[in-house]
């Protein structure tokens, strides 16, 4: 049987899945902080973990990203879902702490954009839809924009301001071992 971890759960945790979160109002299974490193989890627990509008709300993206390596199997798939930075939503929220695009993520492909030295951990990019406005859909730019990866990449440069997404989905594969759970979040303060 999978074994599937709804990290921020809320109230509409997925069924059959295990939630996690800081709030007691929620249906979550496990109450934690998801600000505080190691989750109550062993490596490799989980067959799948999903993060559904909850990673702009953490304050360390890597850290958090880290943590899903390792909390999933090898093979396993790890999904977000977050507003994408030019839609209302992303900044309506004041609980929210960052502002993210459909490049966000490359520091943990293997490629990394030459930024490797943030993380250890990296995913393999299964793939990545964006949501455009209604408006844009109907008109086909949100086809073309999921299609080809250079129109998504000319859109996210030029266009986005005016042509605005709505929100991503992106489903990653842990590659590698797992980060070890013990690295600090902050660096130590110089002398």
């Amino acid at each position: 049987m999978q074994r599937t971890l709804d990290v921020g759960c809320g109230v509409n945790k997925y069924k059959g899945a295990l939630g996690i979160d800081i709030n007691p109002a929620t249906a979550a299974d496990v109450l934690c902080d998801l600000d505080r490193f190691p989750y109550p989890f062993a490596d490799a627990s989980f067959d799948s973990l999903r993060a559904i509008h909850v990673i702009e709300h953490l304050t360390d993206v890597i850290r958090a990203m880290e943590e899903f390596h390792r909390l999933v199997r090898p093979g396993g798939r790890v999904r977000i879902e977050t507003p994408h930075y030019t839609d209302f939503s992303s900044f309506c929220d004041p609980t929210h702490k960052h502002h993210l695009n459909s490049f966000s993520f490359r520091y943990f492909g293997p490629n990394d954009a030459g930024f490797g030295y943030y993380t250890k951990a990296k995913f393999r990019e299964i793939f990545v839809r964006v949501r455009l406005l209604s408006f844009w859909r109907c008109l086909g730019l949100e086809l073309l924009v999921n299609t080809f990866p250079r129109f998504r990449r000319f859109w996210e440069h030029y266009l986005c301001y005016v042509v605005r997404g709505k929100s991503m989905e992106f489903e990653f594969e842990p590659l590698g071992p797992a980060v070890p759970a013990g690295r600090p979040t902050a660096l130590p303060a110089s002398r």
